[in-house]
């Protein structure tokens, strides 16, 4: 992946500044979004996840202005959105194209009619319009379906009229509005795929919300984790998920890499020795230390016994890393030993408290 696929030093694609929106319904006033600064350089993947109601959808919103935020600043490709007049935003967000959860397909138009909605919308010639969606029906895999209409299409082949659709102005800024959460699996694996593959055909920059990190794990060059309208954290998509630092953003990542030691997997261990002790350890191997063999260089080297009680080895954006919960056993300066040693190695060592291991089984 190149440089331009991350935040560097280019002037943003994307600029948030300081933006906040309330809602008031009911009696009551919601805050959805609280002062929220964002930079996404040109030619990345910014994920941006949250649970419902973290004010994901209204801050995606935001850059097109289909939701006008209370303060703040957009600013999209050098452009201040704000201050436009309703022909010159109509013209920006020609530049901005939008994929949403549910498809939003009109049933009596074909495929191809479909992607040329929005044309015809924006007045272009009948010959531009053929022009553009013959070249978009194979970026999307739709050749075939051209003359078919929404209801004979399946679940991912509508998404891809959404995607070709948004497509169709020859946008440099696409937003993915939980564009796979209606879908099964691999159909999601799919269309993550195709957005990549279109980002690097079309130089485009991706902006997409969801609630899934593993869509972030899947796509995304850098990720911001949103929590009741603010963002907790922020950072390229390998260090969130080996070093997250925010409760909330070690939830998320709990739910794609799993737990170091299962409940109830602390009962079944061995107890000391006399005269030792047993420490239980999360231990990250990331980026080159996650092909190094250490567990028995170690156990010779400080005479520790070193016993995996769970692990996994994953790449994040193409770069290795294991998560592993090691039982030691031995003497208690041997292990403490032993653990600044895997820290002199690049490795993150954490103690797990076996005490919320033991209430998190019950």
């Amino acid at each position: 992946m190149t440089d331009t696929h991350g935040a560097g030093s280019l002037t943003p694609a994307i600029r948030l500044e300081n933006l906040t929106r309330r809602f008031t319904g009911r009696g009551a006033e919601t805050l959805a979004l609280a002062g929220v600064s964002l930079d996404v350089a040109p030619g990345e993947i910014f994920g941006i996840v949250g649970r419902s109601g973290a004010g994901k959808s209204t801050l995606i919103r935001t850059v097109n202005l289909l939701e006008r935020p209370d303060s703040g600043e957009v600013t999209v490709l050098g452009q201040k959105m704000l201050g436009l007049d309703d022909a010159s935003l109509r013209a920006a967000r020609q530049r901005i194209g939008m994929v949403f959860q549910h498809f939003n397909l009109l049933s009596s138009r074909t495929v191809a009619e479909n992607i040329a909605f929005p044309l015809e919308i924006a007045g272009v010639p009948a010959a531009e319009r053929k022009r553009r969606v013959e070249a978009l029906l194979p970026l999307v895999g739709l050749e075939a379906k051209r003359d078919a209409y929404p209801a004979q299409l399946s679940g991912g082949q509508k998404q891809r009229v959404g995607i070709a659709r948004a497509l169709a102005s020859e946008p440099k800024i696409l937003l993915c509005d939980e564009a796979t959460s209606a879908l099964d699996p691999e159909t999601t694996q799919e269309i993550l795929r195709l957005i990549r593959d279109l980002r690097d055909r079309l130089d485009l920059t991706v902006l997409l919300i969801t609630h899934e990190m593993a869509v972030v794990k899947e796509i995304c060059d850098r990720v911001a984790v949103m929590e009741a309208g603010a963002v907790i954290e922020t950072g390229t998509v390998f260090d969130v998920f080996t070093q997250p630092a925010h409760p909330t953003t070690r939830r998320f990542v709990a739910e794609v890499i799993g737990r170091a030691v299962p409940p109830g997997t602390v009962a079944a261990l061995p107890p000391p020795d006399v005269g030792e002790e047993r420490r239980l350890l999360q231990v990250l191997f990331a980026g080159p230390a996650a092909t190094r063999a250490v567990i028995s260089d170690v156990s010779r080297r400080f005479t520790v016994d070193l016993n995996i009680v769970s692990g996994r080895i994953d790449e994040i954006s193409g770069r290795p890393y294991g998560l592993m919960a090691l039982a030691a056993y031995g003497q208690p300066v041997a292990i403490a030993s032993a653990i600044a040693y895997l820290r002199e190695l690049g490795l993150t060592v954490t103690d797990i408290a076996e005490s919320a291991l033991s209430e998190e089984g019950h």
